[in-house]
């Protein structure tokens, strides 16, 4: 084979439709566009979501609830998560080089969720309620 004899397999590639050539083209005079109307001229057409003027439904809904945009500095890590980092000691920047947590996470919490077997040592990271029983309880502490 050589680089000069390489082409497309048979009808995979179609020529692309020529209008407005001419009525033996089969999209001749009007070019497939209908007769009359904004969508028939050059340049017409409108943004999306419009209605011809009647209120667009994205208008029309209630504004509904919130999503913080602080929330993305927020992250969780599970008990299971810790047990198998396998670390005597965990700060923020050991679950970021871990992989645990995304590296513009700030603010760090262990939620109760997996088993914990190993005693761990949490610095800078919080803990919920029953994630801090199960550390304790696993022989760990929260600074």
């Amino acid at each position: 084979m050589e680089l000069n004899s390489i082409k497309p397999a048979d009808g995979s590639k179609r020529p692309r439709r020529r209008v407005g050539r001419g009525i033996g083209s089969g999209l001749g005079k009007t070019a497939g566009r209908g007769h009359k109307g904004q969508k028939s001229r050059a340049g017409g057409y409108h943004k999306v979501g419009f209605e011809g003027g009647q209120m667009p439904l994205q208008r029309r809904l209630p504004k509904r609830g919130f999503k913080s945009a602080s929330l993305k500095y927020n992250a969780e890590v599970t008990l299971s998560d810790l047990d198998r980092l396998g670390a005597a000691e965990v700060d923020v920047l050991v679950l970021k080089e871990a992989g645990l947590v995304r590296a513009i996470a700030k603010v760090v919490k262990v939620i109760k969720s997996g088993e914990l077997t190993k005693a761990v040592k949490l610095t800078g990271v919080g803990a919920t309620a029953g994630a801090k029983a199960a550390i304790e309880a696993a022989g760990g502490s929260l600074a």
